[in-house]
């Protein structure tokens, strides 16, 4: 029985699918401990892209989760910044400047 489970891994694993299975392993950990961090105190901010970086080396869904995150946390960065929201990767449309103010009138009496 040994031998035979012992074929069977050497044709079945493969180094693609066995560096599958290290990259899930390690980026899943990383990912559950920053979800954890969300509610105990840690850095849950530079944890979880992290845990999602990992995993987006073999995984498309944590690719695609991370660009989400990254475009959030943009937007939350210029609005506080008060810059305008991009859109799909382009800048939003100028807002109208405010009506200036027209200067006061000369009241200077010259001789």
């Amino acid at each position: 029985m040994r031998g035979r489970l012992r074929a069977w891994l050497r044709r079945t694993i493969t180094y693609r699918w066995a560096r599958r299975l290290v990259v899930a392993m390690i980026g899943g950990t990383i990912l559950l401990i920053g979800v954890a961090m969300v509610v105990l105190p840690g850095p849950a901010i530079i944890v979880v892209p992290l845990g999602l970086g990992v995993l987006g080396l073999e995984f498309a869904f944590a690719r695609h989760w991370l660009r989400k995150l990254r475009a959030t946390a943009t937007d939350v960065v210029n609005r506080v910044r008060g810059r305008p929201r991009q859109v799909r990767g382009k800048a939003a449309p100028p807002q109208p400047a405010p009506p200036r103010e027209a200067p006061p009138p000369d009241t200077e009496q010259g001789p």
